[in-house]
């Protein structure tokens, strides 16, 4: 059960990984892993802002506190997005252009390699599973027929977990060659 937990989170992770790649359309998880040093400390954007998208083309970040739109703007410029913050002192505007050809093919380039991340992650996870259930069968807490059915629970949550992957990169690449 612990694999099956392990492999939900690689899972999660790569959803959480793709949110932050740039379609050709405004998305509040372009921005929302972005740290900002406020207060002495970095802090994530999305706890000093609402962070929404008004248009398609646009992503709009009004900071809670006034006093942090300066930071906010230095951080998304330094957070090297290619996008160029409008600061009007109360809110910043952040104009998404279309992509193009070419960037849109490294981004499914990357979304390819982060999906094949994630599932080194998972297939590792199901070594260690399996290990653990031969290990388990050698010290005697299993019996043979336990430890091969166990194998085959793992074996059934890594295509699952898998296949979890591909839908998201394939959807993910779906919105990224869209015009």
């Amino acid at each position: 059960m612990d694999a099956e937990e392990r492999m939900d989170k690689a899972v999660s992770v790569l959803q959480h990984n793709l949110s932050g790649i740039r379609t050709g359309r405004a998305n509040p998880g372009l921005v929302d892993s972005i740290k900002v040093e406020v207060y002495g400390s970095l802090t994530p954007l999305k706890q000093l802002a609402s962070i929404g998208t008004p248009e398609p083309q646009q992503i709009l970040i009004r900071p809670y506190d006034a006093t942090t739109i300066k930071d906010i703007e230095k951080a998304l410029v330094a957070g090297d997005l290619g996008l160029n913050p409008q600061n009007d002192g109360r809110v910043i505007r952040l104009n998404v252009p279309p992509l193009s050809g070419e960037v849109r093919k490294k981004m499914v380039a990357r979304i390819k390699e982060l999906s094949e991340e994630a599932k080194v992650s998972i297939r590792n996870i199901r070594r260690d599973a399996n290990k653990a259930a031969d290990t388990a069968e050698k010290d005697k807490e299993m019996t043979e027929d336990d430890r091969d059915k166990t194998k085959d629970q793992v074996q059934e949550l890594t295509k699952k977990a898998e296949n979890s992957v591909n839908e998201s990169a394939k959807a993910r690449e779906a919105e990224v060659m869209e015009d």
